[in-house]
């Protein structure tokens, strides 16, 4: 009988785990590049192995991915398997609708909301597309985002263990509705997480007949190899046979083996799984031996019980290591979207995103658990099912009620978003960006400490694109938290409101408008960011930076701006031609207009931590900068005699 017990899938993901890459939405956008280029490069139209093999190097060539891969030809596979699922390429790894125009919309920067939801135009791809995503799981299809989007609609919100080890379960009907009747008996505190994920499995077919052969027949490694469902290890190395008879004697014959015990669950080489069991036996998860918690496997009176809880544990640590895997795919996929807010331990929809879900929210049962045959194809809502049509009336309706205020039209609606944004956005700041965190960063950035940077900040973003995200809060800080920053910082943001990276973005200034005050006049203020090192600083950073401000001034000839120029180090040559500015006329392209000398300020990150300790203030900086660039003084002295020593004089910093 034993021999006809097989494993059974009971679980969902977007994608697939091998490919759970950083910068995520960048990696996509140059995947999709990179393959039409490859196509076009190649006559072959199949994905044969060796086509694998050669696109696989073909990613080696352009830096996609580093080293050698055992097997080019799955790498390959795993690398584009993920954007298959979600329809931007078919089996053969051409170019869908959907993909296409992804891949337009990244090249040309088309980013504007044009839709209903007021999302990026890519965001809204990412949306439509799971909306039409489906898995095939144990017999049954299922729409994972679609089935997401009706759940948090009934509970308002999921917790991070709900979204984790609970949703994922949800693969047909029955378990949904099961499932969502649990979420909410849990909330009650009336069931666990681990008690609903136990009542599910040990109601399978594979896993019943699993326990009736664990508790009926003589306990060997063969038959604990069959009923572990051990897929891809060794009959040899089944140490869940060792775990079990340690506990037998420990449980029914009372020999203290606790220290082999801790031991054979150390030697667990998965991880997660390893975590779970010492967690849950111990009262501290740590390489040391310590004492036993109050469990009721370790209270078992007889061998079947024992066998009972054994089973129920074995396999409860197996299953979370596995939906813990398939969090962060998950949550990656659905971040896409930018209509999920993923907080500490709380994920809910953005605030027009849930208006609209809430009007649509029962009818999403009616198409959730069928496959869509325009998962390819590039079309608007009411497409790919009528019942998602709704006008923006109702919507703003929807909004109001919400809100709490009367909205009605999309001005009104944009106003109330922004609003709430930036709710969010001072929140943030205040609990993850205060001036400590944001003085680590850039001392982070200066010792290019990258893995710590994507730890504090994000990993769906570059280096660059971060440095110039942190660089706009502090001026944020600096300037009072004034001004319409993320609007200034010309970013793209997730809906969380950290950055991401887009394919050939990152170079875009932060453009500040400062009304007019006691202290300064009414002017604009471009920030440039750079992290090039003082070699290639010279050469990056000179012709761009004066450029920008020049052709902005000739632009906007009403207008006083200037620039600031920020960088770990800088470059003598940068910043004597930068004070040389101030004397040179820059024309533009036809020689017509021309800006009669430019103020362009170089300062390195050292001068912003010294702003952000010193609780600095924008008024007291633009009297420095304006003294400083009215000076005498020339050159590099200019920079470190002038700028830097009227900074250090100010707020007492020995120089």
């Amino acid at each position: 009988m034993k021999d006809k017990i097989t494993f059974k899938s009971y679980c969902w993901s977007v994608g697939t785990t091998s490919y759970r890459t950083q910068k995520f939405n960048l990696n996509i956008e140059r995947q999709l590049g990179l393959l039409k280029e490859f196509r076009a490069l190649n006559n072959r139209f199949d994905w044969s192995r060796e086509t694998q093999v050669d696109y696989y190097n073909f990613l080696k060539e352009n830096e996609f991915v580093k080293g050698n891969a055992e097997r080019p030809d799955k790498d390959a596979r795993q690398k584009t398997s993920g954007l298959v699922d979600i329809g931007l390429l078919d089996e053969k790894r051409n170019l869908t609708e959907a993909g296409e125009r992804l891949l337009k919309i990244s090249q040309i920067k088309l980013f504007e909301d044009d839709n209903i939801l007021e999302l990026s135009q890519d965001s809204y791809i990412f949306f439509k597309q799971l909306l039409k995503t489906s898995n095939k799981v144990n017999g049954n299809t299922v729409r994972p985002f679609v089935v997401f989007l009706y759940i948090i609609n009934k509970v308002k919100y999921l917790t991070k263990a709900e979204f984790k080890y609970l949703l994922p379960l949800c693969i047909n009907e029955k378990l949904t509705k099961y499932i969502l009747e649990q979420m909410i008996l849990s909330r009650r505190n009336e069931i666990t997480c681990d008690e609903i994920i136990i009542s599910i499995f040990m109601n399978m077919d594979n896993y019943k007949q699993a326990l009736e052969l664990f508790l009926t027949e003589n306990i060997t490694e063969e038959l604990m190899f069959a009923i572990s469902f051990n897929r891809k290890s060794s009959k040899k190395e089944n140490i869940y046979y060792r775990i079990y008879m340690l506990l037998k004697d420990i449980v029914l014959l009372n020999i203290d083996k606790k220290e082999e015990f801790l031991e054979s669950v150390n030697s667990i080489s998965n991880g997660k799984i390893k975590s779970f069991w010492k967690k849950y036996f111990f009262e501290k998860a740590t390489k040391s031996i310590q004492e036993f918690r109050d469990i009721p496997i370790l209270k078992a009176k007889n061998e079947k019980y024992l066998n009972l809880e054994f089973f129920k544990c074995m396999h409860l640590f197996k299953i979370k290591a596995t939906l813990s895997d398939y969090f962060d795919l998950n949550r990656r996929y659905f971040k896409a979207t930018d209509i999920v807010l993923f907080k500490d331990n709380q994920i809910e929809l953005d605030v027009l995103p849930k208006c609209y879900i809430n009007i649509v929210g029962d009818r999403l049962w009616n198409f959730a658990f069928k496959k869509s045959a325009l998962l390819d194809k590039d079309v608007e809502l009411d497409e790919i099912e009528s019942c998602l049509k709704v006008d923006k009336i109702e919507l703003y309706e929807k909004l109001s009620k919400f809100v709490g205020k009367r909205i009605t039209d999309q001005k009104l609606a944009r106003k109330i978003i922004k609003v709430e944004r930036y709710e969010r956005f001072n929140k943030l700041v205040e609990e993850r960006f205060n001036n400590d965190v944001l003085i680590k960063l850039f001392d982070c950035f200066k010792n290019r400490s990258d893995k710590e940077i994507h730890k504090l900040v994000t990993d769906n973003a570059d280096i660059p694109t971060i440095f110039e995200y942190i660089l706009a809060i502090a001026w944020y800080v600096i300037s009072g938290k004034k001004g319409d920053v993320l609007e200034y910082m010309n970013l793209s943001l997730e809906a969380d409101l950290l950055p991401k990276t887009h394919a050939g973005g990152g170079e875009a200034d932060i453009v500040w408008k400062y009304e007019a005050t006691d202290s300064y006049p009414k002017h604009t203020l471009l920030i440039e960011a750079t992290l090039s090192d003082k070699n290639n600083q010279r050469r990056m950073e000179m012709e761009p930076v004066s450029r920008h401000l020049g052709d902005y001034l000739l632009k906007n000839d009403r207008e006083i701006a200037y620039c600031i120029f920020v960088s770990n180090f800088l470059n003598p040559n940068v910043i004597s031609d930068f004070r040389g500015r101030k004397r040179l006329d820059y024309y533009s392209g036809d020689g017509k207009k021309c800006v009669k000398g430019m103020k362009i300020i170089p300062l390195e990150t050292e001068e912003i931590k010294t702003f952000l300790k010193s609780n600095a203030r924008y008024e007291e900086i633009y009297q420095i900068i304006d003294n400083v660039f009215e000076s005498d003084k020339e050159g590099y002295s200019w920079y470190k005699n002038g700028v830097v020593r009227e900074i250090n004089n100010l707020y007492s910093i020995d120089n």
